[in-house]
């Protein structure tokens, strides 16, 4: 079943202003939970070790807004979440609530960083070449 245009159109912004909405809170919670460590506080007592628990849990859902958003919105907006997320990651890492510095400065902010933003814009590229592939065989 062919659907017009503004169909999708205005399908699309409701599901990408609800997955930056996500991608806001889940950047909040990656950054304020990345100093978490093995002191025996919250997590078993391991020598006081970092434990960046939060880079794996942005490398999970931040692939998952992106391919997401492709899927539900369309190719073009499914940058916004990643953005979003970036974004929020800056703006509350830098200047955080009240004026404080939330962002670390060590290899664990590299590592939340890296482990959000490369998985999300490999999952776009594989988007961006699906498309190509199938607009080139047409």
């Amino acid at each position: 079943m062919l659907r017009a245009p503004g169909q999708r159109h205005a399908r699309a912004w409701p599901v990408i202003v609800l997955l930056s909405v996500d991608a806001v809170l889940l950047a909040t919670l990656e950054l304020f939970y990345l100093p978490l460590r093995l002191d025996g506080v919250v997590l078993p007592d391991a020598g006081d070790a970092p434990l960046p628990l939060s880079a794996l849990v942005a490398a999970v859902t931040t692939p998952l807004l992106v391919t997401t958003a492709e899927r539900l919105a369309s190719r073009r907006l499914a940058v916004v979440p990643l953005l979003v997320w970036f974004l929020t990651l800056l703006v509350l890492g830098v200047a955080g609530p009240g004026g404080d510095n939330v962002l670390l400065i060590d290899w664990r902010a590299l590592l939340l960083f890296a482990g959000g933003a490369l998985p999300a814009a490999i999952a776009l590229g594989g988007s961006l070449g699906r498309t190509a592939a199938l607009s080139a065989r047409t």
